[in-house]
C-alpha cells in the first residue's frame, strides 16, 4: 500500500510539473528587443546584434533573457552582409515565482540580403544557421528563414519621418531530434508570424509596435513586440 501511494503522488508531481511548463496560450505575453547595426568606418566590416527580454506575461513571468552580438563582412559591391555571432540565452519556467533559468550558449553564422518590389514593398531575407549547447541536453544544431517585408505609407524608404507596415514570418527547423537522455524533438520547431507598425525618429532610429503569433508543436501564443532599431 505504501509503495502505490509514494507512485501515485510522484505521478501528481509530474504532472504537476508537466502543467507548470506549458503555458497559457490566451495569456498575452511581451517581448522587449533593442537591436543594433553599426559599420566600422571606410570598411567592409561591422557588428550587429540585440539584446531581449521576454516575458510570458507582460512582466514579472520572464519567459527569455537573450543577449546576442555579432561581427558582420559586406563583400564589396554586393548587398549581402554575413554574421558570425554568439548569443547567451537564459530561460525561465512558465508560471513559476521562482527564478532558476535554463542556460543556453550559442554559435550562429546568417546571411542576409534585401531587394525591393512596386518601389515599396521592402524585402529582407535573412538565413541562419545555429549551433547550441543548452543545458542538461545533447548539442544541438537549428536552420531557420526569415523573410521580413516592410511598406512605408508616406516615403519610399524607412528614412526620417517614415510611418510604415512591418511585418515577418520566421520558420525554425531542428537539425537533429535526438537531444539526450532519451528524448526527442520534432524537425519541426516553431513559425513565428508578425504584424505592426512602425515609425523612423531619425534615419538611423525606428521604434515599432506590433503582435506576433509563436507556435511549436506542443503550443501557439500571441505576445506583443515593443523593439528599437538603432543603425548607427
Amino acid at each position: 500500500m505504501k509503495k502505490h501511494f509514494l507512485l501515485l503522488v510522484f505521478s501528481i508531481a509530474c504532472v504537476t510539473q508537466s502543467m507548470a511548463q506549458s503555458p497559457d496560450e490566451d495569456q498575452l505575453g511581451a517581448w522587449y528587443m533593442y537591436f543594433y547595426n553599426a559599420t566600422f568606418k571606410d570598411s567592409n566590416w561591422g557588428v550587429q546584434g540585440d539584446f531581449q527580454y521576454r516575458d510570458w506575461r507582460g512582466l514579472g513571468d520572464r519567459e527569455q533573457l537573450l543577449l546576442r552580438s555579432g561581427l558582420t563582412y559586406v563583400p564589396t559591391e554586393s548587398n549581402v552582409k554575413f554574421t558570425l555571432g554568439y548569443a547567451n540565452i537564459s530561460t525561465g519556467i512558465y508560471g513559476t515565482e521562482r527564478d532558476n533559468p535554463s542556460i543556453e550558449n550559442r554559435i550562429y553564422q546568417e546571411a542576409l540580403f534585401s531587394n525591393t518590389l512596386l518601389k515599396r514593398l521592402l524585402l529582407t531575407h535573412r538565413m541562419r544557421y545555429e549551433q547550441r549547447w543548452v543545458e542538461n541536453q545533447d548539442f544541438r544544431t537549428r536552420f531557420r528563414y526569415m523573410l521580413f517585408v516592410n511598406v512605408p505609407f508616406n516615403k519610399l524608404d524607412l528614412s526620417k519621418g517614415a510611418l510604415y507596415l512591418a511585418t515577418y514570418n520566421e520558420l525554425f527547423i531542428n537539425g537533429e531530434r535526438d537531444i539526450g537522455d532519451g528524448a526527442s524533438v520534432q524537425y519541426f520547431d516553431r513559425n513565428r508570424t508578425y504584424l505592426g507598425l512602425g515609425y523612423s525618429l531619425t534615419d538611423g532610429l525606428r521604434l515599432q509596435l506590433g503582435w506576433m503569433q509563436q507556435t511549436t508543436v506542443n503550443w501557439q501564443k500571441g505576445q506583443l513586440q515593443f523593439s528599437l532599431h538603432h543603425t548607427f
